[in-house]
């Protein structure tokens, strides 16, 4: 059930609203601007009906507050006004609200016009999700790791901790692909994506598709000897799925990973470090594939035989 944040300092106008949409939706009753605003940061709405006039901050201020978070800027929201006046609902749109609702409240209207923005609001998250989701295997692709992977690194250099980047690359997919047909080699991609994202799942990590039978991963708060022995634990897991490879080449379908751990500096670039990962995992490559070559803080390499 869609959930919805009324945000009224008068009870008897927020439970007017809450009787008109509680058998369709969840409904959250917020009596303050400051309880409307951590209420939206702390919880999943899909819509906001906020009052223009309230004590203290203003519905506008909030308003305008909602637009500057950014884990709260996408949440459309509706106004609740008894003003008729055009210049409010102006000043409204161009804060970024939705839609106005005007007391007293008509069922009908109040009805249609919630349903509306919901709609169109789960239709936007929808090609969102479509536009930064990777369609074969369901994980990030290239266009969102460009955003989320500056985002990380600001924040690991920002915070001076461990990064982590990491390239990981199926081996030999050429030649699976002309022994098993492209279908099988999409199967692949898609089968080594999902074991992978079942270790790459906290918080703190990042895992996108990169092009082709590539992919990339970045970690935050990992020293170098310790991301290193994840990813080898990850490598390892590859391998035990047992996909059959060509037998002229390899037993099973198997990884190749290199990556570096770095403490960012607050001047530094971070394309420096992919090309660094990058050459990490050409050197696992070149040194038989289906292992892991690390590179530490300190500079030190950790080879995987």
């Amino acid at each position: 059930m869609e959930k919805i944040l009324i945000v009224d300092d008068s009870l008897l106008h927020a439970t007017q609203l809450k009787d008109i949409l509680k058998d369709e939706y969840d409904i959250t009753i917020a009596r303050t601007a400051e309880e409307g605003i951590c209420r939206a940061s702390a919880e999943n709405f899909s819509l906001i009906l906020l009052d223009v006039v309230m004590p203290g901050m203003d519905g506008f201020s909030l308003l305008k507050l909602l637009q500057e978070e950014l884990i709260t800027q996408s949440i459309p929201v509706i106004m609740i006004t008894s003003l008729s006046n055009a210049e409010d609902e102006q000043r409204g749109f161009i804060l970024g609200a939705v839609d106005y609702i005007t007391k007293p409240f008509n069922p009908l209207v109040v009805k249609a016009r919630v349903n509306t923005h919901i709609k169109l609001y789960n239709y936007r998250k929808q090609v969102e999700y479509q536009s930064r989701t990777d369609q074969l295997t369901g994980i990030a692709n290239r266009r969102q790791y460009d955003r989320v992977s500056l985002v990380k690194w600001k924040e690991a250099a920002r915070l001076q901790v461990p990064f982590s980047v990491c390239m990981l690359d199926i081996d030999r997919f050429k030649i699976y692909n002309d022994t098993f047909g492209h279908p099988a080699g999409d199967k692949v991609i898609t089968s080594v994506a999902r074991t992978v994202s079942s270790y790459l799942c906290r918080n703190t990590d990042f895992f996108a598709r990169y092009g082709g039978e590539e992919f990339v991963a970045c970690l935050l708060g990992d020293s170098g000897d310790k991301a290193f022995a994840y990813l080898k634990t990850i490598r390892q897991a590859v391998e035990a799925m047992h996909i059959p490879h060509n037998p002229s080449v390899s037993q099973w379908v198997t990884v190749s990973i290199g990556g570096i751990t770095v403490v960012p500096p607050l001047d530094g670039s971070y394309d420096v470090y992919l090309k660094m990962a990058d050459t990490m995992l050409y050197e696992a490559k070149e040194s038989g594939r289906n292992r892991v070559i690390w590179k530490d803080e300190s500079g030190q390499q950790f080879k995987e035989q």
